[in-house]
């Protein structure tokens, strides 16, 4: 197959990624997941508050996810990753560790990691028409993309490999409700698994190795013991920067053909 369709690839690939990651966000909003409420006394809001707003920011939440499968435009994927960063620092700002925001880097690391792909836009009306699928990434803007990619992969293993180490109550309960029976130890051999892992991303991503931490990263968000389904849609930014960044280390050069050059030039104007 010819190198003309890997940015398609990643294209869809991130596109697909933000969308679960801010309907799956959204659904929490919806459904009033209670931990919400640390994060709006953050800005002073009580809990009744905080249960009446929970709705109406998930439902934006979806609504813009549901908008970037439809209709991806560059304006919103400003937003998302503002939007992503501020929500993930939420996290240490209400008390829990540092590594919580870490860890959540394919929020916003996957929407700014899109915006790479779509490139920039010569004037404001660029920055709201549909970003093309099949316009061509050239060779610099191929390498900041990967950049991008490794250190988003990076982090969010750095996080989930630190609160694996500092024996996040959620992850333990994890395990044990998977069977194991010494969930401390097992913790601590994920922690320094993954931590190694994000170091082999950032240093040499091999193929395989990001092969095998995508397939880990789905299987293993599966085991959340409450609303599993929800917590595995929200990172779909973790399995989209893995997958996106395994399709962009092909050593094939991207091939670029006039035709969809002139196209893609033309749509983006």
């Amino acid at each position: 197959m010819l190198r003309l369709d890997l940015h398609q690839k990643v294209h869809y690939t991130l596109r697909m990624a933000v969308a679960m990651c801010f309907i799956g966000h959204g659904a929490f909003g919806i459904i009033t997941k209670p931990i919400w409420c640390n994060y709006f006394a953050v800005f002073g809001i009580g809990q009744g508050l905080s249960y009446q707003l929970m709705p109406v920011a998930g439902a934006f939440d979806i609504m813009l996810g549901l908008v970037m499968l439809a209709y991806p435009v560059r304006a919103i994927l400003v937003w998302l990753v503002l939007w992503g960063i501020a929500t993930a620092l939420l996290r240490p700002l209400s008390g829990e560790p540092f590594a919580e925001f870490i860890e959540r880097a394919g929020n916003f690391g996957a929407p700014l990691a899109f915006l790479f792909v779509a490139a920039g836009s010569k004037n404001m009306r660029g920055w709201f028409t549909r970003i093309n699928p099949v316009m061509p990434v050239d060779t610099a803007t191929r390498a900041h993309l990967a950049t991008c990619l490794k250190i988003v992969v990076s982090l969010l293993f750095l996080g989930h490999g630190w609160l694996n180490i500092v024996g996040k109550e959620a992850l333990l309960k994890q395990y044990t409700s998977v069977g194991f029976s010494n969930p401390v130890l097992v913790a601590q051999i994920v922690g320094i698994t993954e931590l190694a892992a994000a170091f082999i991303v950032l240093i040499k991503p091999l193929r395989p190795v990001l092969f095998a931490l995508f397939i880990w990263k789905m299987g293993s968000e599966l085991i959340y013991p409450h609303h599993a389904l929800f917590e595995w849609v929200e990172r779909g930014g973790s399995y989209g920067a893995l997958l996106a960044l395994w399709f962009i280390t092909e050593r094939h050069p991207i091939v670029k053909f006039n035709r969809i050059h002139a196209i893609g030039n033309k749509e983006f104007n």
